[in-house]
């Protein structure tokens, strides 16, 4: 009998624990489904024909309006792990200055470059303190007198 309670302790245990392994998924933006993307037509449909059969963009163009972007990213997440980019979709549509589709591209995240960002700081010109030199710098250039006459 003990044992019988023993092992039922056990997978209490064991199945209270798994699903504290289980990621937490989340899911950020929109980006159609094929089904939806399928239904559109290079040279044929308009902004508004878009618009209408795949919902508004997720972003435009920066410089100029000439392409819409849905972009849907799914990430995971582990107690104490870094998030983990598991999924991201990116659907293009491009429009010709009559604001016809002009191409339409689907990218994943196997399409994707890691970028590597140069952070260009300004050099600061004098000298570099140390910690102990910056909290020991100010000892013995104070006058007791001028701190109680504040």
């Amino acid at each position: 009998m003990m044992k019988r309670a023993a092992v039922l302790v056990l997978a209490a245990m064991l199945g209270t624990g798994l699903p504290g392994c289980a990621p937490v998924v989340e899911t950020h933006g929109y980006a159609p489904d094929q089904s939806l993307l399928d239904e559109i037509s290079i040279g044929q449909d308009t902004r508004g024909s878009v618009r209408r059969k795949i919902g508004r963009p997720s972003g435009s163009g920066v410089f100029n309006d000439d392409g819409w972007y849905y972009v849907s990213t799914t990430i995971e997440r582990y107690t104490y792990h870094a998030p983990k980019v598991t999924d991201r979709r990116v659907v293009a549509v491009e429009f010709d200055k009559n604001d016809v589709v002009s191409a339409l591209n689907v990218y994943g995240l196997e399409d994707g470059r890691v970028i590597d960002l140069q952070t260009r700081t300004t050099p600061t010109y004098g000298r570099k303190l140390t910690i102990l030199q910056q909290l020991l710098g100010n000892l013995g250039k104070f006058n007791s007198d001028e701190l109680v006459n504040q």
